[in-house]
C-alpha cells in the first residue's frame, strides 16, 4: 500500500518581511517532501502565514497603514519564497483570510465547549507580545522573556482558558512512548519536563478591546477574539477541509500514515503539548512527528525579525543562487545546536562542494565523453560497467538507504555527507582510473600486434571508465534531487541523455 504522509511547517507571522530562519524550516519540509513523493509516497506539503496576531496591529499603527493590507503584503512576500528557495509546497493557507479557516477554529472550538474543557475565569499574568505568550516569572530572565529579551507586560481580564491540565497524564504516556514522537531526543525530553513540572490551564482568548477587533471572535461571545495560537494551531487542520469535514481532512489528516510537523524550537510546548491536548479534547488523531530545528543566529544572536539580526533569503538567492542557499542551510545547520550564518561560510561551501566537487566532476565527464567518444556515452552508462570501480558502485546501492535513514532521523546534515561520498569516491575514481592515459593507449591502434592488442584494451577499459562515471553522475542526478533541485536537474540534463549535449558548468563558482 502507498505510503500517504502530511508536511506541514509552522505558519510565521507576518509583522515583517521573511529572514533567513523562515527560510531553514521551508527548505527542511521541503526536502522531506520531495524525498518522500522520490520513493513513491503520496505527499501533501503545507505551509502558511498566521495572521490573526497583535503584533501585527501594532506593526500596522507603526507604519500608519490598515492592518490587512500590512498583512496581505507581508503574507505574499512569504507566498513568493516558492520561487526563490524552489520550494515544492502543495497549498499556502493565510489564517487571516482563507474562508477555510475561520469555519474550522470555530468548530474545534465548539467541540471542546461540548467537551467540558473550556470554561471563563479571571487572570493576571506577565504578557510578551512578541511571542503571544504568557510567562510564568521563573520562566523569565532576570525579569525579560527568553525569547526576544523584552520586559513582558502586566494583563489583568478575564478570558476563556483551556482545561489543559486535564491531559497531562495522556500527553506524557504519548510522548514518553514516542507515540507522539519528538525529535530530537533532547526536545522530546524538554517536553516532558514541561508536563512534569505541571500543567497550567491556560487563556485562549483576548479581549476584543486589547485586540484591537483584530482575530477571529469567539463563537457566542462577541467580547473576545480567539487567541492567536490557539487559532493559528488550527491551520494544519483547517486548510485540509475540517470546517467542514471536506475530502482533504480525511484523506490527508485522518488517512495519512504521517503527520509531520516542523518547527523552531521556541514553539516547542505549543506543538508537543498544547496542540496535542486540542486534539485529544475535540476527539480528533493527533501528529505522528513533531520535529525540532535550533536557530540561526548572526554573530551568535538569534535571527528573528524584531532582534533586527537578519539576513533576507530572497537577496541571498538572488545573488548567489538559490542551490547555494539551500545547500548550506542543509549541509551546514546541525541536527542539534544553533548555526551562525555568514556570507562568506555559504560562498565557501557553494564554491567547495557545488562548483569544486559536483560542478568539476560533471564538467570534466562530459567533457571526456565528447573528447573521446563524440559525445556517445558508451553501453548503457551503468556505475557497474567497470569491474574495478568497487567502492564507486557500492557507494550508488548503499547511499540511498542512508539518506533515507538521515532524514527519517530529521538529520539534514548526515543526509547531505551520504549523498556527498559519492562525490568525492567518483572524482577520486577518476584519478586512478586515468582515462587520459588509457585514451593515449588507445591512440596507438597502427603499430604492430601487441601493440594493437593493448590499444584493443585500453579502448575497452576507456569505454568502462567513462560509462561508469557517467553513471555515478546520473545517480548523484536523483540523489541530489530532493536538496538541490535546481543543481540536480542540470546535472541530469548534461549527464542522462544517451548522447550527450554541449558541456555547460553545472554550477559556477560564486563571489
Amino acid at each position: 500500500m502507498t505510503e500517504r504522509i502530511y508536511v506541514s511547517t509552522t505558519i510565521p507571522y507576518v509583522n515583517a518581511r521573511p529572514h533567513l530562519g523562515h527560510a531553514l524550516e521551508l527548505v527542511q519540509a521541503d526536502v522531506l517532501a520531495r524525498h518522500a513523493r522520490q520513493r513513491g509516497a503520496e505527499v501533501w506539503f503545507q505551509t502558511g502565514t498566521d495572521d490573526n496576531s497583535l503584533k501585527h496591529v501594532l506593526a500596522a499603527q507603526a507604519e500608519g497603514v490598515p492592518v490587512r493590507d500590512l498583512v496581505s503584503r507581508h503574507a505574499a512576500e512569504f507566498a513568493a519564497l516558492r520561487g526563490p528557495l524552489d520550494l515544492s509546497f502543495d497549498d499556502f493557507i493565510q489564517t487571516g483570510s482563507d474562508p477555510r479557516h475561520r469555519p474550522a477554529a470555530e468548530r474545534i472550538w465548539r467541540t471542546c465547549v461540548a467537551r467540558g474543557d473550556l470554561y471563563l475565569r479571571q487572570y493576571e499574568g506577565l504578557y510578551c507580545v512578541g511571542c503571544e505568550q504568557f510567562y510564568r516569572p521563573a520562566e523569565l530572565n532576570s525579569g525579560r522573556c527568553p525569547e526576544h529579551g523584552t520586559e513582558p507586560e502586566v494583563v489583568s481580564e478575564q478570558n476563556w482558558f483551556f482545561r489543559l491540565s486535564r491531559y497531562a497524564g495522556t500527553l506524557h504516556e504519548l510522548l514518553s512512548t514516542g507515540r507522539l514522537r519528538v525529535e530530537p531526543a533532547a526536545r522530546r525530553n524538554e517536553a516532558l519536563a514541561f508536563i512534569a513540572a505541571g500543567l497550567d490551564d491556560f487563556s485562549i482568548s483576548r479581549s476584543t478591546q486589547r485586540a484591537h477587533g483584530w482575530g477571529i471572535p469567539v463563537p457566542g461571545d462577541p467580547g473576545q477574539v480567539m487567541y492567536v495560537w490557539w487559532d493559528a494551531l488550527c491551520n494544519y487542520i483547517s486548510s485540509l477541509g475540517y470546517g467542514a469535514g471536506g475530502p482533504g481532512y480525511r484523506r490527508w489528516w485522518l488517512g495519512s500514515d504521517r503527520r509531520v510537523h516542523l518547527l523552531g524550537k521556541g514553539v516547542l510546548r505549543f506543538h508537543a503539548v498544547y496542540w496535542p491536548a486540542m486534539l485529544l479534547s475535540a476527539g480528533e488523531p493527533l501528529p505522528t512527528d513533531v520535529l525540532v530545528h535550533d536557530y540561526l543566529t548572526i554573530d551568535g544572536r538569534k535571527i528573528s525579525k524584531s532582534g533586527g539580526d537578519t539576513a533576507d533569503p530572497v537577496a541571498l538567492a538572488g545573488e548567489f543562487g538559490t542551490d547555494a542557499v539551500r545547500w548550506w542551510l542543509l549541509r551546514e545547520v546541525p541536527r542539534v545546536g544553533d548555526a551562525d550564518f555568514t556570507a562568506t561560510r555559504l560562498t565557501g561551501r557553494a564554491n567547495a562542494d557545488l562548483a569544486g566537487g559536483l560542478g568539476n566532476l560533471v564538467s570534466r565527464t562530459v567533457a571526456m565523453v565528447h573528447r573521446y567518444r563524440g559525445g556517445v556515452v558508451p553501453g548503457d552508462g551503468a556505475v557497474t560497467a567497470d569491474p574495478g570501480a568497487g567502492e564507486l558502485a557500492g557507494l550508488c546501492l548503499r547511499v540511498p538507504g542512508q539518506v533515507r535513514e538521515a532524514l527519517d532521523a530529521y538529520d539534514f546534515r548526515a543526509a547531505t555527507a551520504a549523498v556527498w561520498q559519492i562525490v568525492a569516491a567518483a572524482n577520486r575514481y577518476i584519478e586512478r582510473a586515468a582515462p587520459w592515459r588509457l585514451a593515449r593507449a588507445e591512440a596507438r591502434r597502427d603499430g604492430d600486434i601487441g601493440e594493437t592488442g593493448e590499444a584493443a584494451e585500453a579502448a575497452a577499459r576507456l569505454d568502462a571508465v567513462l560509462a561508469t562515471a557517467i553513471g555515478a553522475c546520473r545517480c548523484l542526478a536523483v540523489q541530489l534531487a530532493p536538496f538541490v533541485p535546481g543543481a540536480a536537474a542540470r546535472v541530469a540534463a548534461q549527464t542522462c541523455p544517451a548522447e550527450l549535449p554541449a558541456t555547460e558548468p553545472v554550477f559556477a563558482r560564486v563571489a
